[in-house]
């Protein structure tokens, strides 16, 4: 089959000329020039990752594809003007609000005050009084646990009359509670914890050695405290 269609050959100097005189064109020609551009290194790409070696190394073509922006972007295009906004400031919220802590929890003060060598006034020399208090802040403290030994001891009471005129001394004795366990020496206090902790916490009583450890108390597997505890969970009372 004849083609009919017919070929003119024209110079680079008029070549120039027609596409200054037609801005359009020209800018046509070359966003369709880029578009082209990025499809080839589109098709490279896909060509290597098919039939490329298997490398970790960077092949230092594939970073044209990250031009796309310059080399579709219009040059004569003006930058777009910037313009200031204003600073403006955010209060920090916090994340606890003093009137969210517990109102029945006790209030333990913490009072601030001048030495006595600086409760001088700095104009006229003289002695300085408190005309007032001012609230800064409300902290929450936690107060962690200590171990303590209880003594008890009671009183004996005799009267003195009756060691003076008679020959029998009535003695009395302070009453006393018994303990929570006969011949034990763990204290409700110690036995509540220690409840809490296995049955309310979940924690055995190998974690809670370590906690008495360091409280300076002996192992509390090898102590009437564990054999204790022991005893009331078998008893039913916890």
């Amino acid at each position: 089959m004849k083609n009919n269609a017919e070929t003119v050959t024209i110079s680079k100097a008029e070549y120039e000329k027609f596409l200054s005189e037609n801005a359009d064109l020209r800018s046509h020609v070359t966003e369709l020039t880029a578009k082209v551009e990025w499809l080839m290194e589109q098709f490279r790409l896909a060509q290597h990752r098919r039939f490329g070696a298997s490398s970790e190394k960077s092949d230092p073509e594939q970073f044209n594809l990250f031009n796309e922006a310059e080399a579709v972007s219009d040059i004569l295009v003006p930058e777009p003007e910037l313009v200031e906004i204003e600073k403006h400031y955010r209060k920090r919220r916090n994340m606890v609000n003093e009137t969210d802590l517990p109102a029945d929890l006790p209030i333990e003060t913490v009072l601030h005050e001048l030495p006595a060598d600086e409760q001088v006034c700095p104009e006229c020399d003289g002695n300085l009084h408190v005309m007032g208090k001012e609230t800064l802040r409300r902290e929450l403290k936690l107060i962690p646990a200590k171990a303590v030994i209880v003594e008890h001891v009671r009183n004996v009471y005799a009267c003195r009359d009756c060691e003076k005129d008679k020959c029998g001394v009535p003695i009395i004795k302070a009453p006393v509670a018994n303990p929570v366990i006969k011949g034990g020496f763990a204290s409700p206090e110690a036995i509540a914890h220690i409840a809490a902790q296995k049955f309310v916490m979940a924690v055995p009583l190998y974690r809670q050695e370590q906690e008495w450890n360091r409280y300076g108390v002996e192992p509390l597997r090898n102590s009437t405290i564990a054999a204790d505890h022991v005893k009331l969970a078998d008893q039913g009372d916890i």
